[in-house]
């Protein structure tokens, strides 16, 4: 196989420019790095249009193989250690979410580093999907996709308005949860299934308009002198909380009545 020394092949220049939100959202291509998440990748079903690798690529499926020297790869990649492989892949939207289990919704969510935090969260917690509502940064953006760890393959993105996300949450049959500094109510609960968590931006919280259309506000109590969390630290509190309060419908079996302790 030729080694690709240039940074003007055609393939090479295409690579290189997915670097750019507007070439993504023309192409509806992404690129992910690292062995470990194409191989998570590989395992949930994924294939990559094209594959990269600084020594010869094996085979995967129907995938375009490209050998390119190291030098190239430096250039490709956004990591400051370059690794052997990257790939791209074509962007997956799912259409809608249906109340199944947890689902977790998203307003105006800016920072692709809390963004790819929250997805990879969202992966551990049983998620079933994450809607982003309204101007939001690009899931497909390499800050996001790095902070995933290969979870940007396994959690369904849905995409829709704000205002199509309040007819949504109107309609959902069971919890709606949003997180809302003014909130009474303790984020320690039990939540009903199907549940679906409504969080706001990092600057200024749930939209007043998508608060009202929540069931139940909820908030993180504080005890030091700060009266918020960093997004994706609150995110995965809740995510995880919806989990303990599941276990306590739900005791495992021969340990009915036994509750499972604060927080475990």
């Amino acid at each position: 196989m030729l080694v690709i020394s240039s940074l003007q092949n055609p393939a090479i220049k295409l690579i290189r420019s997915l670097v750019e939100k507007k070439y993504r959202q023309q192409t509806g291509l992404f690129i992910a790095e690292g062995e470990k998440v194409l191989e998570r990748a590989s395992t949930l079903g994924w294939t990559p249009e094209t594959l990269v690798s600084v020594a010869p690529p094996p085979p995967w499926g129907d995938s375009r193989l490209l050998q390119v020297a190291p030098e190239i790869m430096a250039r490709l990649s956004t990591q400051k250690n370059p690794p052997a492989t990257l790939a791209v892949f074509r962007q997956k939207w799912q259409e809608s979410a249906t109340p199944d289990g947890l689902w977790l919704a998203l307003e105006e969510m800016r920072d692709p580093g809390n963004l790819g935090a929250i997805i990879r969260t969202a992966d551990a917690a049983g998620a079933k999907g994450i809607i982003l509502a309204g101007p939001s940064c690009d899931p497909w953006g390499s800050d996001c996709v790095r902070a995933t760890m290969g979870s940007i393959f396994a959690v369904p993105l849905v995409q829709m308005s704000v205002a199509s996300l309040i007819g949504f949450c109107q309609s959902w049959p069971s919890d709606v949860a949003g997180a809302h500094l003014q909130a009474t109510e303790d984020y320690r609960r039990t939540y009903r299934e199907p549940t679906l968590l409504v969080i706001g931006s990092e600057t200024s919280g749930l939209s007043p308009e998508l608060a009202e259309a929540c069931s139940v506000l909820v908030r993180i109590p504080m005890r030091g002198a700060i009266d918020s969390l960093n997004v994706s630290v609150a995110t995965g509190l809740m995510l995880f909380e919806t989990q303990r309060s599941k276990r306590h419908l739900h005791p495992s079996p021969g340990k009915a009545g036994r509750r499972c302790p604060e927080g475990g």
